[in-house]
């Protein structure tokens, strides 16, 4: 009975024995399967961004810059966000009351240009409880559009609000460096727009050309991998909460295009992802297509249909969802490249939208039965019209549930398969690409930064405008007894980089150039009748300072400030 026990403990303890060796060395296997992706991840990452900054430098080089004229330019700052405002067009009243409304605007100009008048208004309107942020820069934004042609007067308005504003600023017992750090009243909106309005020149001839290829460049850098058209994640991002953290298998192809707007011309190379929706790729073509031009003088992505065009007349049009769409465990894949099996060199044209009978079919649920026959019927050898006809689409339905993702599953799903989650690498190991993408981007980041800070070396191209501000703020604080250059440099920064270039850099309403896909131009077609002849004087300014300056004595060199 003892030698019974004795050969059943000792079977179980093999047993045991050899369960955890293959479990070590399915650990080992793995541990040796993730150090190999991380060497390859890091040696890829450090390789392919070797030689981009000089193809990013290349290709910019002959790109034009699409500016805003100035009159879009400073609505988009006066008033963001608004396509048509009211001071862009003639002010609609009865025949009855125009001429009475018409003596009324008049007078009101007229009191408008009497400073004490002015400068009443404002502190009565800001003394008001009702007179919400919104309101101050609406009012400050038309008081500016009223003095554009008068910057003289505008300028010793706008001193003796910032004026004013210091002096409360210092009695409240605020400290000091808060000033000019949010818009809290109507002199600081007044500032904003005083730069906007004398900075256009600086931006258009010096500035622009940086930012411009800024932008270009990060765009460029951006689409050179993957970049989930749900989430946002890239594999090139610059953020790392929107760094896509597993490996996507994805090459580089390169399609043959034709021109929209003219058939004949000769077909225009443009470098797509096989792992790029549809959508994505056309917005691709389109920017190659149009790559000097205004985004509003170009066609619409979402209006143009992506026609793949194969030998012997065969064409077909490719979308983000149709009946071949592949839907498993309620999540919905968005079609790439790939699902349709394109290759490299493949013809590609943007046609003008199709509205199908399977388009106007509100219903996610097919059959696939249908989807069969849909997927023979692909290589369909007809006419254009007949082959469109059959391009279904689905409308996804909220109701059933179903997901939809391109590349990376949402995270915030917790239903993603176990499988899912191995697969991925902690972000630290991306944080080689992240750098190198940092790194390709800096020549722009410091081009830029040099043009619009620098003053040892473009001092003769910098607005004198910015001197005149800087001197009046030096003279507010020997006037206040305040010496400490901290707090001087600080409100110089609240004042510049705060109050205007972060709002041009980072608002892209505000940018000097429409060359964004998401910045767009509004329509400035005027309603006939009465004319408050306000907006209609915007105009770039004929001087970067007014006369009064002391910098206009000094200059540049002749007054040292801390900037």
């Amino acid at each position: 009975m003892l030698i019974l026990v004795i050969v059943v403990v000792l079977i179980a303890y093999k047993r045991k024995s050899r369960e955890s060796d293959l479990t070590l060395k399915r650990l080992q296997m793995q541990m040796d399967n993730l150090e190999s992706r991380v060497a390859l991840e890091c040696k890829e990452a450090f390789a392919e961004l070797q030689t981009d900054i000089h193809e990013l430098t290349s290709d910019l080089d002959g790109a034009g810059i699409p500016f805003l004229d100035y009159r879009t330019y400073t609505m988009r700052v006066l008033f963001p966000g608004i396509e048509e405002h009211p001071v862009l067009r003639d002010l609609e009243v009865p025949g009855y009351r125009q001429e009475q409304v018409e003596k009324g605007l008049k007078l009101f100009g007229q009191l408008i240009n009497n400073k004490v008048y002015l400068l009443c208004f404002i502190r009565t309107l800001e003394a008001q409880r009702g007179f919400s942020m919104r309101d101050r820069g609406n009012v400050a934004s038309l008081i500016m559009t009223v003095l554009q042609s008068k910057l003289e007067y505008a300028t010793d308005v706008l001193k003796h609000l910032l004026s004013d504003l210091i002096d409360r600023n210092l009695e409240s017992k605020n400290h000091p460096k808060l000033l000019l750090r949010r818009t809290e009243s109507v002199a600081e909106k007044m500032l904003t727009n005083w730069f906007t309005f004398l900075l256009y020149k600086f931006l258009k001839e010096c500035a622009g050309e940086p930012l411009f290829s800024l932008f270009c460049a990060i765009k460029q850098q951006m689409e050179k991998g993957p970049i989930d058209s749900i989430t946002g994640e890239a594999r090139y991002s610059l953020s790392e909460d929107k760094l896509i953290r597993q490996q996507i298998d994805y090459k580089t192809l390169v399609v043959n295009c034709i021109h929209p707007e003219n058939e004949k011309s000769p077909e225009i190379q443009v470098k797509v992802l096989n792992c790029d929706t549809i959508s994505q790729v056309k917005e691709k073509i389109l920017d190659a297509i149009y790559k000097n031009i205004p985004h509003s003088h170009r066609l619409k992505a979402s209006d143009m249909d992506l026609e793949w065009r194969q030998g012997r007349g065969q064409r077909m049009i490719l979308q983000d969802e149709d009946i071949t769409t592949k839907i498993e465990a309620d999540w919905k894949r968005l079609n790439m490249l790939s699902h349709y099996q394109v290759p490299d060199n493949a013809v590609m044209a943007l046609v003008p939208k199709q509205v199908t009978a399977y388009n106007s079919v509100n219903n996610s649920t097919v059959s696939r039965t249908s989807a069969s026959k849909y997927e023979n019927m692909i290589k369909y050898s007809g006419s254009p019209d007949s082959l469109r006809s059959r391009t279904p689409m689905i409308t996804p339905d909220l109701e059933s549930g179903v997901k939809v993702w391109h590349l990376v599953k949402n995270h915030e799903h917790g239903d993603q398969k176990e499988g899912d989650r191995g697969s991925k690498m902690v972000s630290e190991i991306y944080l080689t690409r992240l750098l190198a993408t940092k790194g390709t981007l800096q020549k722009f980041v410091d081009d830029l930064f040099e043009t619009i800070f620098s003053t040892a070396h473009r001092g003769s191209a910098l607005p004198l405008a910015i001197k005149y501000m800087f001197d009046f703020l030096d003279e507010q604080a020997d006037k206040h007894n305040i010496h400490d250059p901290h707090v001087r440099h600080t409100w110089k920064s609240n004042c510049l980089p705060l109050r205007f270039w972060v709002n041009v850099i980072k608002n892209r309403a505000a940018s000097p150039t429409p060359a964004c896909p998401w910045w767009r131009r509004p329509s400035w077609t005027p309603a006939p009748r009465l004319s408050t002849g306000w907006a209609k004087t915007l105009r770039p300014t004929s001087c970067f300072m007014p006369r009064t300056s002391p910098a206009t004595k000094a200059g540049w060199k002749g007054k040292q400030t801390t900037h």
